[in-house]
């Protein structure tokens, strides 16, 4: 197999991902019982650098930057399955770099998350180190 195959699969992965978080990360069931606790970050207000905000508005903030973060990673993932096979050779640190950010992810992900997200970062790890590891070798 090819790294270029295992990239252009993170890459869809990584925008299901990012489609996934960024329209649901909002959302809650109220059978877990934190409505009173999300009325509390949306109306508690507090100034931070001359600006009024709210723990609702810092969580909306971390969950768009994350995923704005993975769509750049389909980007980049994308792009990466694109490039030939020498050139891949010559980036070797970043195919790894990347391939252990998403393993780090997997960590956090296993520790704080549940199942979808374990699921994405860790299918999503094992594609990038197969890539990282193929691409090492110029065919």
């Amino acid at each position: 197999m090819k790294a270029s195959l295992f990239y252009r699969i993170a890459s869809v992965l990584l925008l299901l991902f990012a489609a996934g978080h960024t329209l649901g990360f909002r959302q809650s069931d109220p059978s877990w019982g934190v409505d009173t606790l999300l009325g509390s970050m949306r109306s508690i207000h507090f100034d931070v650098q001359g600006f009024s905000r709210t723990y609702w508005d810092l969580f909306v903030a971390a969950g768009f930057s994350v995923g704005v973060f993975y769509f750049f990673a389909a980007v980049l993932a994308w792009q990466l399955g694109g490039l030939p096979a020498q050139t891949l050779a010559l980036m070797r640190g970043t195919a790894w770099a990347f391939a252990l950010c998403f393993a780090a992810i997997a960590v956090v992900s296993w520790r704080y998350l549940f199942v979808l997200p374990i699921v994405f970062s860790v299918v999503i790890t094992v594609c990038l180190i197969a890539a990282a590891w193929l691409s090492a070798r110029p065919i």
